[in-house]
Parts: C-alpha cells; sequence; structure tokens
C-alpha cells in the first residue's frame, strides 16, 4: 500500500507529491516548491514521517514543477530524472526568463537521469512504469504504479480538463494521442493525482472529460 501526500505550491497552485510505502522509501514527484514554507513543509513531511527519499522525478521541465528540486538536492542528495526530450526546460535561468520575463540566480541542480519508456523506477517494494505522454511538452510523462492502479499524469490530463498545447514543445496531435492511446487505456479505477488541481480517476476522465473521447 502507498501513501501519496499533496503539496499545493507557487504561485500556479502546483501539485508536488511525496509518494511512500511501508519500507519509508519515497519518491518526490514534480518539486516545484518556491517559497520557503513551502519547501520547509516537504522537508518536515519527510523528516518528521521518517521517510528515507530516493528518487526525485520531473513529469516534464516547466519551471512551476521543478523549481523546487534544488532543496530536495541539498538536503537528501537526490539529482531530478526527467525524460531527454524536457532536458533542456531544466535549464530554468533561460526558461523562467523567456517565459515569465524573471531573473532566476539559484543553483539549478544537475540531471542525474534521463528517462525512457523502458526504465522502471523502484522504491521500497513497488515499481514506476515511465508512460511516455507527449503534447504539453515533448518530454511530458505519467508515472504509472501499475500494482496500485495510481497515475501522476503531471500536466497531461487533469480532472475534467488537459494542459495546454501551445507552449515551445507542445502539440495537439501528440496530446491527443496521449489520452486515447495511453492513458484512456488505464483501468477505469486508476487513480489520477495530476500536476495542477484535484485527483480523478480514469474512468470518471473517460465519462465526462471531452478530450478523452
Amino acid at each position: 500500500m502507498i501513501k501519496v501526500s499533496r503539496f499545493v505550491c507557487n504561485m500556479l497552485q502546483e501539485n508536488a507529491y511525496v509518494v511512500n510505502d511501508e519500507s519509508c522509501e519515497a519518491v518526490v514527484i514534480d518539486c516545484g516548491a518556491l517559497y520557503n514554507m513551502e519547501r520547509n513543509a516537504i522537508i518536515r513531511y519527510i523528516k518528521d514521517n521518517e521517510l528515507k527519499p530516493v528518487h526525485l522525478l520531473c513529469t516534464h521541465g516547466h519551471f512551476d514543477h521543478v523549481i523546487g528540486n534544488d532543496t530536495i538536492t541539498r538536503e537528501f542528495g537526490l539529482k531530478p530524472e526527467v525524460a531527454a526530450e524536457d532536458k533542456h526546460l531544466m535549464n530554468l535561468k533561460k526558461q523562467l526568463k523567456d517565459m515569465m520575463g524573471m531573473d532566476y540566480d539559484n543553483e539549478v541542480p544537475p540531471i542525474g537521469r534521463l528517462l525512457t519508456a523502458n526504465d522502471i523506477i523502484g522504491f521500497g517494494t513497488h515499481s514506476i512504469k515511465i508512460l511516455p505522454t507527449p503534447g504539453h511538452t515533448l518530454g511530458s510523462v505519467t508515472f504509472y504504479i501499475e500494482t496500485e492502479h495510481v497515475a501522476f499524469t503531471g500536466d497531461t490530463l487533469f480532472k475534467m480538463s488537459i494542459g495546454r498545447t501551445d507552449f515551445e514543445g507542445g502539440s495537439w496531435t501528440d496530446m491527443t494521442n496521449s489520452l486515447i492511446n495511453v492513458l484512456a487505456k488505464l483501468p477505469a479505477n486508476t487513480k489520477v493525482y495530476p500536476g495542477h488541481g484535484e485527483p480523478t480517476t480514469i474512468g470518471d476522465e473517460l465519462r465526462y472529460n471531452p478530450y478523452m473521447r
């Protein structure tokens, strides 16, 4: 059995997740913690529950999902893992200047691993499959824990909505393929933890989300 803890972060209300099982090994997914209060809350939760983070995972490289990675790297020695197609986005100085007109001076941690569809991410007694789901970005992926029927979809699938496709690397064709040919084929009882907003299920999205039909 896994436990999923959600932390709503930064000005874009991004969802960062800490996921652990009974072994107390954990993965951190999409650490978008920007403000000190957010960063401290995640660190405090991990330490108070005596968790051992073993992976720092990124569903994609947009700043609101990765800007807190430096805190996890500093505290636990983990380096971010992201798909190769989004490697260039991990240059936050350039991304924030291009997208937001912001200067960013924090040190950006080096990438630890470039994820591919064949990778299996292990923590405790559980394994995470990498499902490529491009459309929001070229390197967007979904992290799927098959034994628990749990999927972390980043900015591909939201509750009753989907991610934007008008950013650099976005593609409506790719997004449609990811929704219909990848996510829609997961079991209906799969719990979806999106990059923004509330959790949902694949079954509910198939019934009510017009983009999944």
